[in-house]
């Protein structure tokens, strides 16, 4: 025969009602690890987002070189380098180097390269994350729903 020890718990009180003006409790907490990320899905959505930062470049070289053409940036810099140079015979144009249709193929070149460059990078970091994560278990992350 055995002996059971008994312990006498005490009754746990009645929840209080929640007054409709208390603060309510945080969200709950729910903790994931990211233990794995196709590449394929990387690869498509770091495309988009250099397709997209492609055309924003772009764009943004194309105002920047009508803001400084319109100020007079470049007639300025070419009278100044006619200054120094002196030599009347031989006149320097900015235009011939940076002109509006030679500027903006350069930058839509950049686009290009960029875009090949970071979808090739976001790729590959897929793979490596997937190697680093099958060795250590990944990245956990706490989410909480507030």
């Amino acid at each position: 025969m055995s002996v059971k020890e008994v312990v006498a718990v005490p009754p746990t009180p009645a929840p209080k009602p929640i007054a409709p003006s208390a603060a309510r409790p945080t969200g709950r907490r729910v903790r994931l690890t990211a233990s794995r990320i196709d590449p394929w899905s990387a690869m498509k959505v770091s495309f988009l987002v250099a397709v997209g930062l492609g055309i924003a470049t772009v764009v943004m070289i194309t105002v920047l070189w009508m803001l400084l053409s319109g100020m007079g940036v470049f007639d300025q810099i070419n009278s100044m380098v006619n200054k120094v140079i002196g030599d009347t015979s031989t006149k320097f144009d900015l235009m011939d180097i940076a002109g509006f249709g030679r500027v903006v193929s350069l930058s839509v070149v950049l686009g290009v390269v960029n875009v090949l460059l970071l979808t090739a990078m976001a790729t590959l970091g897929a793979f490596l994350y997937n190697i680093c994560a099958s060795l250590v278990g990944g990245v956990q992350m706490t989410l909480t729903d507030d």
